[in-house]
């Protein structure tokens, strides 16, 4: 299919067109959690199964949706977001307190939030792998964005004397890589340890990332 149909204009059942667009993207998103996320998978989805799921036709999908690349595109983006509102909350809840509660509160939120639904898990961390260049485009994009975070939360320690100054981009995309990898292999039965205990490994590393370069060990 070249492209999406023309999509429908004006009021119909006290909705605007605009009104209903959204209902329909957000039924095809919340199957596609489902089929994606769970069973039978993203490469084992159709148009016609997701469709089915959504309560939708296909007709409706093309309206959406080109193809099912870019329904897990708009999915991986939303459980990213949804990630991402959870960690910034919990910095913003977290002000004024010391950088190592700062950015235990934000690993855990962002933790709970990804690991609290295991369908988002698989979108994030096994499904998006490998799909296409366009979307390993999309998932580093991702990936540069969390590392920025973590270098924003670095610079400010800098500032209030909690970290030593440094160049943290590196430490911060060594650590997001070790967020995924060891996500992905718990998640694929790999890793012989509980969520907390993985998520609890990964503070740790977290925190040793912005503690001061010339602390002592144990201090």
């Amino acid at each position: 299919m070249a492209g999406r149909l023309r999509q429908p204009t004006g009021r119909y059942g006290g909705r605007s067109a605009e009104e209903r667009q959204a209902e329909r993207r957000r039924r095809f998103l919340d199957a596609a959690l489902q089929l994606f996320g769970d069973s039978p998978g993203y490469r084992a989805t159709t148009v016609a199964a997701l469709s089915e799921a959504a309560g939708l036709s296909t007709r409706q999908f093309y309206e959406e949706f080109r193809t099912l690349e870019d329904v897990l595109a708009a999915l991986h983006l939303q459980v990213n977001d949804w990630a991402e509102e959870a960690a910034l909350a919990a910095l913003a809840e977290a002000e004024g307190m010391p950088i190592a509660q700062r950015v235990a509160a934000a690993f855990r939120a962002y933790a709970a939030n990804v690991t609290g639904d295991p369908r988002r898990i698989r979108i994030t961390f096994v499904e998006i792998i490998g799909v296409s260049p366009r979307l390993e485009e999309q998932r580093l994009a991702r990936r540069s964005r969390w590392v920025d975070l973590i270098c924003a939360e670095a610079a400010a320690a800098v500032e209030r004397g909690e970290a030593a100054p440094r160049d943290y981009r590196v430490a911060a995309a060594a650590f997001i890589g070790s967020v995924n990898g060891l996500l992905h292999d718990w998640k694929a039965g790999w890793v012989d340890a509980t969520l907390d205990q993985v998520v609890d490994e990964l503070v740790q590393l977290l925190l040793g990332i912005m503690r001061p370069v010339d602390r002592e060990p144990g201090t």
